[in-house]
This record gives C-alpha cells, sequence and structure tokens, in this order.
C-alpha cells in the first residue's frame, strides 16, 4: 500500500455545560484535529488528537506543513518506521507538547487503516490480549454542589458504572472530605472511588491530604502535584501512603520512564492522544510491564478500549465528562460493568459527520508578505 491523500479537519465542539477543576479553570468547549489517511486501493484510517480549548490550529498546521509530505506515498504500515521519521522531523521544536498531539492523530489513522486493509479489530492489531474492560466516570466535577456531586454519582451507578473519580482541590481540604464521603457513602464498600488534584497541590500539601483520604479507601489519588516533580511524586505516595496516578501530562516515554523509576507510581496514564499515539502508548504499556504496573488511561475511551484490551496489564478505563459520544453513532456501552472494543474493522468508531460539521472551524488565513519599501518605511 501507499498513502495517497492525507486530510486534515479542526473542530470546535462545546459542552453541554459548563465543567471546572482545580488547575484548568471552567471549560466551555474542546477542540478536535482529524486526520484522514487515504492508500491508493481506496482504504482510509481516521485518527484524531484534541485539547482542552486552545493549541487546534498549532497541531492542525504541523501535521499539514510538516508531516503531510513525509507521509505522502508512504506505505501505511511501516508504522513504527514513519513514527521516527515524524518524531525526528519536528525533534529540535518538538520532543513532545504540540509535536506530540500531532503524531498521535496521525499514528492512530495509521493503525485504523492497516486494521481496516486486513479487517480486524484494532485491538487485535495492537496484541489482541481479551476484550473486556472496566470503565470508571472520570467527573469535572470541582464546581458542583455537594447534592449535585452526590446526584452525579447516583446517576453514574445508575448508568452501570462500578467506579467514579472526582475532581479535589478545594480552597479547604475540609471541604474536599466531606465530598469525598458523601461519594463513598453512596458508592459503599464494595464500589471503587479514585480523586484527582489536576496538579493543584504541593508536596507537603498533597502528602497531608493523602493521609486524611485514606480512612475513605480512595484507590487511587491522581496527579497531586506538577509531573515534573519525579521525586516528589515518590515522597507523597510514600509518606501519604496512597497509591498514585499520573500521566496525562507526559508527552514522551522518557517521561514515563523517569516517572516510573524515581516517581514510583502505582498507576501509569498514557493519553493516547498526546502520547505519540498507539505506537507510543504501547512502548509505555510495556515499560510499565516490565515494572510490574497495571496502566489506567485518559479520556478518549472509544480508542482507549482497543489498548487496554490488547495488554495483559490493563487497569480501568476512563470514561470522561466530555467526550465524543455525541458525535458518535455507536459509542460504546457499559455491560455488566464492563465495556468490550467489539469487531468492526480498525476502531470502529463511525462519526456523526453531519453534526461535526456544523463545527468545523475555517482554517486560518496565511497572513500578508512583508511590505517592502514605500511610504510606510516596511522592510527594504
Amino acid at each position: 500500500m501507499k498513502i495517497v491523500a492525507v486530510q486534515t479537519t479542526l473542530y470546535q465542539l462545546p459542552l453541554a455545560s459548563v465543567m471546572t477543576d482545580a488547575t484548568h479553570g471552567e471549560h466551555t468547549h474542546f477542540e478536535v484535529v482529524m486526520v484522514r489517511l487515504e492508500s491508493e486501493d481506496g482504504v482510509s484510517g481516521i485518527g484524531y488528537t484534541y485539547t482542552i480549548g486552545k493549541g487546534g490550529q498549532a497541531i492542525r498546521s504541523l501535521i499539514d506543513e510538516a508531516f503531510t509530505p513525509l507521509l505522502l506515498g508512504e506505505n501505511p504500515r511501516r508504522i513504527e518506521q514513519l513514527w521516527d521519521k515524524m518524531w525526528w522531523d519536528v525533534h529540535y521544536i518538538g520532543r513532545g507538547g504540540i509535536a506530540s498531539f500531532a503524531i498521535s492523530a496521525v499514528d492512530i489513522a495509521l493503525w485504523d487503516l492497516c486494521a481496516r486493509a486486513d479487517g480486524v479489530p484494532l485491538w487485535q492489531s495492537l496484541g489482541g490480549y481479551g476484550n473486556q474492560v472496566i470503565p470508571y466516570a472520570g467527573g469535572i466535577d470541582l464546581h458542583l454542589s455537594l447534592d449535585e456531586l452526590v446526584e452525579q454519582t447516583k446517576q453514574n451507578l445508575a448508568r452501570g458504572f462500578t467506579a467514579v473519580k472526582i475532581k479535589v482541590g478545594q480552597p479547604h481540604l475540609g471541604d474536599d472530605l466531606k465530598r469525598i464521603q458523601a461519594v463513598r457513602d453512596v458508592l459503599g464498600p464494595n464500589r471503587t472511588l479514585m480523586v484527582d488534584a489536576n496538579m493543584r497541590w504541593d508536596v507537603q500539601t498533597a502528602i497531608r491530604a493523602a493521609q486524611q483520604m485514606r480512612e475513605y479507601d480512595v484507590y487511587w489519588l491522581e496527579e497531586p502535584t506538577i509531573p515534573d516533580d519525579y521525586l516528589g511524586m515518590a515522597r507523597i505516595g510514600r509518606e501519604g501512603g496512597m497509591p498514585i496516578a499520573t500521566g496525562e501530562n507526559l508527552h514522551t516515554i522518557y517521561e514515563f520512564q523517569h516517572m516510573i523509576q524515581f516517581g514510583q507510581i502505582a498507576f501509569p496514564e498514557p493519553d493516547v492522544s498526546n502520547i505519540g499515539g498507539m505506537t507510543n502508548w504501547l512502548r509505555v504499556a510495556k515499560l510499565a510491564y516490565a515494572y510490574n504496573l497495571p496502566v489506567t488511561t485518559h479520556g478518549v475511551h472509544e480508542l482507549h478500549l482497543h489498548l487496554l484490551s490488547a495488554i495483559p496489564n490493563a487497569s480501568f478505563l476512563e470514561v470522561h465528562s466530555f467526550g465524543l459520544e455525541r458525535f458518535i453513532l455507536n459509542p460504546p456501552e457499559i455491560i455488566n460493568g464492563r465495556m468490550s472494543p467489539g469487531n468492526m474493522p480498525g476502531h470502529g468508531v463511525r462519526f456523526d459527520w453531519d453534526a461535526l460539521a456544523e463545527h468545523e472551524v475555517e482554517r486560518s488565513p496565511k497572513l500578508p508578505s512583508p511590505i517592502r519599501g514605500g511610504a510606510g518605511g516596511g522592510v527594504k
């Protein structure tokens, strides 16, 4: 096969309601950068990444200007080689960040294209370990009142979830503890509760918070401090006495290597949409396997469902509060507390293109050339 076309599209998708966490403030919308690759025999693959409201144009431009010329005419089955070509092509300005987001969208499209060409579901192409994953409801709910938080928890249980995660990071730790206790009371002793601080605390505050949360049987404390503080993360886990999950803000395998080795985290949490796609996600999962650690996820659960189904060291699947369900015709369903990726070729996500089209973002107009000479005294 050869790649004969690369198409990118940017969407700005409004949230049904404003959501809030401890670090990023209010969320009103998110962006999705979509990549479609087509082979010479008419098989296509779709990949995508997302932002929490800013940066989509930059990601799209990087794909258009740097990666499209690199991809055209190449064999899409040489995924590892193409991944390295993209990585080193923008290494000087990349090494993570926007570059990893852009590589993610292309890499996912490559895997989808190849699995579709073979007529097999993606989870089998990626490893095929199993096809049953336990999902949890990941709330972005710091803005909710205590009563609203309790009601949200009840609704999540009614939807079939057996595990939930809530945000913490209120100005006063006592308020966080009241919210945790209220949710634990709804869940009872046999369901799973996680909490997520979104990097809100310094190390000492996080240790104190973890120590006081322990009585509520919190399964993990997520992102208690900044993702760059590996040694601080290890202290929080050790002195706080609670398993730590982190990784949604780590964009290279080298960051995960340091976080696992020096941060001593219990649950690595790579995000396929910003770690460099499925190729690099699997590398992180294998790294975690070597350290005997289970892997969890962040966001885009319709894709992570395939990845967790492919590996032997899978933990919980996060079902994010703002996902693409409104724009997907066949969203994954919870059956007896489990989710399955199904057996459609590729990732099998069928988008409602008409609904998405209403939120498509026009390409930014190119800037005019610099004025040379003349009354304006421009560049000469």
